[in-house]
């Protein structure tokens, strides 16, 4: 294992025996040997692709980060972006080789959200449906959520892969032939998200507002455009510091999201557990599909629509 200040590809690697964070049971030289592990799988997840990392510095509360800070040493890749809600261009890192990897974990950053799509490119790469179970014996729900959206995906000759969140639900990813752009990757993932409800109304649900959940899993449609998902093997800043792993169909009922920790997910990967190779071949996206979402509404738009009228009610209610 590295000494304080040991050096590796060039990156000057410090504090290492800090905890990471209270609870985390870990400290910083775990996450970089982790990340370091696991770089030959990791790397081919982030390649090209805009990064946001979440991260944890002593003190302070997590936070996302976008820009890349001034300090950022030359030699890391990057690509700007318009950033139309903002109005402003951000500087993105593509973490594209293990100097990139180890610098950002030096840098105290746990979690990795690579963008939908490619760098320079509109056309995301994947369909993603997102799993969010209630508290409580969550994963099991999520588990049978995503066999729902598995049969929904099946019935148009469609197919993802599985990993865990890191967190307590489950990522089901349907890779595309790269011919969709965002509106229509949208669109199908909202009505792949309605399909697998029907499927099974009393466990899943593609209600937004959380009150509306009624303890179901939640479907979430919403992972599309620019928004972004935790990369395949990315820590998660969480008790024992989880990470989101692949994860094959037929092993899903007896895993748990606490089996992948920085510690323990190293010593799985000669087992298998490669997300390339669980990933089926790029597919063309279902026309049906997307004439279905477009007839949906966009969930967050529905949502605070919502929201508006029923404050209005209160208040009219006294």
């Amino acid at each position: 294992m590295a000494d304080k200040g040991e050096e590796r590809d060039g990156v000057t690697l410090t504090n290492l025996d800090q905890e990471l964070y209270e609870g985390a049971g870990a400290t910083k030289r775990d996450l970089i040997d982790y990340l370091d592990a696991v770089s030959d799988r990791m790397l081919p997840v982030l390649r090209d692709r805009p990064l946001s990392v979440i991260r944890l510095l002593r003190g302070q509360d997590k936070f996302m980060q976008k820009n890349l800070p001034k300090y950022t040493p030359d030699w890391v890749p990057r690509t700007a972006v318009w950033a139309e809600a903002s109005h402003r261009e951000i500087t993105y890192a593509l973490c594209n080789d293990r100097r990139t990897l180890l610098w950002f974990g030096n840098q105290r950053a746990i979690e990795y959200h690579p963008a939908l799509m490619l760098a320079g490119d509109h056309h995301p790469t994947h369909l993603i449906m997102d799993l969010d179970p209630p508290e409580g014996d969550g994963f099991h729900k999520a588990v049978q959520a995503a066999r729902l959206v598995r049969a929904a995906l099946a019935e148009i000759d469609m197919a993802g892969a599985v990993k865990t969140s890191g967190s307590k639900g489950v990522h089901v990813f349907v890779p595309l032939d790269g011919k969709a752009d965002a509106e229509e990757v949208a669109a199908a993932t909202r009505a792949v998200a309605a399909r697998a409800e029907r499927l099974d109304p009393e466990l899943a649900t593609t209600a937004f507002i959380r009150e509306d959940r009624h303890g179901k899993v939640f479907l979430d449609a919403t992972r599309s455009g620019g928004a972004t998902v935790a990369a395949a093997y990315s820590p998660r800043a969480r008790p024992g510091v989880p990470v989101s792993f692949p994860v094959a169909w037929d092993d899903l009922d007896d895993v748990t999201p606490a089996d992948f920790t920085v510690h323990t997910a190293p010593g799985l990967l000669a087992s298998g557990h490669d997300w390339a190779e669980a990933m089926p071949a790029p597919q063309p996206l279902d026309a049906g599909l997307i004439e279905e979402g477009r007839t949906i509404p966009v969930a967050r738009v529905q949502a605070m629509h919502e929201g508006k009228r029923r404050a209005k009610a209160r208040r009219e209610a006294g």
